[in-house]
């Protein structure tokens, strides 16, 4: 028997790189799994090779209504939701504060940070109704810390950390748990795409080779934690930030023939 089996596990921006992975684990797990997304034909094409215990349902994770909608329709099918990974996100193209417009900013914190407030705000009656259940946000290595040319993203997560400690101290006493998972740099068309006609994917730009672990993360490195935080197994752990990044935060690690 699987650790999540006949658990109804919701993912936003279930159908991207890190997010098909995530689904695909909660599926062979046992899990009940709702793939959602604003572009529904590629949720569609998943819940399709998954089969019946897949869901795909349209989601713009900044539109409220559609989030109560979402909730309903999931309780129908699976029941009460035990599992949400807030996922969905935005990465705004590289450029100075100065150059970034108005509009980039508020695009970029409404995706990821009012998604996600809007995404516990809208599950929160239904784990009740679940007797309890476990928020996952995903954030970032750019949480904890300033990086040039990406303020929007680098803000949003920063904030999203003081969310996830505010609703992990909020609803513990309803039997939910609330943490975040900060991944550093991994292979997703986030990564490996750029953000702009014309301009460099950041996957061009950035080498791991400095680091502990001299490798970009692939999906399954956060899946895998990702599992292990939303289980039982884990019980005891709210409010947490967990980082998943080869090191990346600790800084270039000194190579033996550096210090001869």
């Amino acid at each position: 028997m699987g650790r999540f089996e006949n658990q109804t596990v919701v993912v936003t921006g279930g159908s991207g790189g890190q997010g098909a992975s995530h689904v695909r684990a909660y599926h062979r797990e046992g899990a009940k799994v709702v793939i959602a997304g604003i572009t529904q034909e590629a949720g569609a094409a998943l819940a399709e090779e998954l089969g019946e215990r897949a869901l795909a349902v349209r989601l713009d994770v900044t539109d409220e209504h559609e989030w109560t909608s979402v909730v309903a329709t999931v309780e129908r099918r699976f029941g009460p939701i035990a599992v949400l990974v807030n996922n969905a996100g935005v990465q705004n193209a590289a450029a100075p504060i100065e150059a970034t417009g108005q509009d980039v900013w508020e695009r970029t914190l409404a995706v990821n940070l009012t998604g996600t407030f809007l995404g516990i705000k809208a599950v929160v009656p239904s784990m009740r109704r679940n007797g309890g259940g476990v928020i996952v946000n995903i954030a970032s290595t750019m949480a904890h810390g300033g990086t040039a040319l990406y303020a929007p993203y680098v803000a949003s997560k920063w904030a999203l950390r003081g969310l996830t400690r505010t609703a992990a101290l909020e609803l513990g006493k309803d039997h939910i748990r609330v943490n975040s998972i900060n991944p550093g740099v991994i292979s997703t068309p986030l990564i490996n795409e750029p953000r702009a006609a014309g301009a460099p994917a950041i996957a061009e730009f950035f080498s791991p080779e400095p680091f502990a672990v001299p490798r970009i993360g692939d999906p399954d490195d956060v899946t895998r934690l990702l599992l292990f935080v939303s289980s039982p197994d884990a019980s005891f752990m709210t409010g947490s930030e967990i980082v998943v990044d080869g090191g990346l935060l600790l800084g270039p690690a000194l190579r033996e023939d550096a210090a001869a």
